[in-house]
């Protein structure tokens, strides 16, 4: 019994995830009339079975040509389907066709004449429930988990105060995993930063982050940003403090006893002078993949972890330019656009200039946002995208 209730509540946890009523209002009124044949991908199955390891990224690019029109696709099953972002492993998805319309269920109509029916014939059976969440993600957990903490933007003054790594034992130039090394909240004076202390409610675990280096807007080199660069983590085992020390005159005086820390993850070497920024606490997301609802459009910042990278393939993040000031959320599918060329009109005797059309070159989904910067999955991709490149409504 205590396992069960521990269960449902974890179940009512789990599904309180956020709900546009724009996407209400497309799921409601999608739900009465269905979409036209002519929007659903020309390979879509009549039905299918839900798998473990499917994502509503490619569930959706199934049945639809347009995958970030999901919540059509959520509007279509909205009686069983009350949260776009709950699709389980087992479900069975059906596709009704009829008077040019088409309506997707989780139960098989009678015919193609008749409407489903509510009747559902059970036997008995023993059912197994895992606590831990087995609802589908949007994507592949293993694309974006890393990035959704690893890329950090912050404010340079702030970065500049946050506890340093001041020294290492035996001399070492390079910390790696299993070191330990000593770090600094406060500075010289100890006028500036916090110390770190090993009190019960204090954080203990932290990301080790290297260089604020400033994201500049690709036309107007104004700074939106400054991103620093993940290198690992450490925990802290002891506090930073002061302890007396007796001179051979005798006078005592006071001396600075730094934390203690060891390095328990190393995606890079660390070294002294990289900063400590608290764990922050592991939060569960899930995306619904869908076009803004105003126009917004962009460029391609950076692309990240590539170091002198001038490409960005599908499954690598991006910065971009636009943020939460610009109407940009989590979820956003955004049209990567490629610059249509400048030439001359040969077939012109005057040879006028002309610009060709921007073509879409593939497509991104915002999974991480800030105030003026934002980062970005590529999903789809052509030609391969990079810094400068535009984005805009995939619509």
């Amino acid at each position: 019994m205590a396992l069960g209730l521990s269960g449902a509540t974890f179940a009512v946890r789990a599904q309180n995830f956020p709900v546009t009523p724009d996407q209400k209002a497309t799921a409601s009124q999608v739900a009465q009339t269905g979409i036209p044949l002519e929007d659903l991908a020309p390979n879509a199955p009549d039905s299918y079975v839900v798998k473990s390891g499917d994502t509503l990224w490619a569930i959706s690019g199934m049945f639809l040509k347009s995958p970030w029109r999901w919540p059509e696709l959520w509007g279509m099953n909205l009686q069983d389907i009350r949260n776009p972002h709950r699709i389980y492993p087992g479900q069975q998805l059906y596709l009704d066709k009829a008077n040019g319309r088409a309506v997707l269920r989780t139960r098989q109509a009678i015919s193609n004449d008749s409407p489903p029916t509510d009747t559902v014939r059970v036997s008995p059976q023993t059912r197994y429930s895992s606590l831990a969440d087995a609802a589908i993600p949007t994507l592949a957990r293993n694309s974006i988990e890393a990035f959704l903490a690893e890329p950090l933007i912050v404010d340079e003054a702030e970065f500049l105060l946050s506890p340093r790594i001041v020294a290492t034992q035996e001399g070492r130039v390079l910390l790696s995993r299993g070191d330990r090394a000593y770090a600094r909240g406060q500075s010289v004076n100890g006028t500036v930063g916090k110390p770190l202390s090993d009190a019960r409610d204090a954080p203990f675990q932290f990301r080790v982050f290297r260089n604020a280096t400033p994201l500049k807007d690709p036309t107007t080199g104004v700074v939106l940003g400054y991103e620093a660069q993940f290198v690992g983590k450490a925990e802290l085992v002891r506090g930073e403090g002061t302890q007396q020390a007796v001179a051979r005159d005798g006078k005592i005086s006071s001396e600075i006893v730094p934390a203690t820390i060891d390095i328990v993850v190393a995606k890079e070497e660390m070294r002294i002078g990289d900063r400590l920024v608290p764990e922050p606490p592991r939060v569960s997301q899930n995306y619904v993949p869908h076009a803004p609802p105003v126009p917004i459009a962009g460029q391609i910042v950076s692309i990240y972890g590539r170091g002198n990278a001038t490409l960005a393939a599908a499954n690598q993040v991006v910065a971009v330019n636009r943020g939460t000031k610009d109407g940009l959320e989590n979820g956003h599918v955004m049209a990567i656009l490629k610059d249509g060329q400048i030439l001359q009109d040969k077939t012109d005797s005057s040879r006028t200039t002309i610009k060709l059309p921007n073509e879409r070159n593939g497509l991104l989904m915002v999974f991480r946002t800030f105030e003026n910067l934002s980062y970005a999955l590529v999903l789809q991709i052509t030609d391969g995208v990079k810094v400068g490149d535009r984005f805009a409504n995939p619509n």
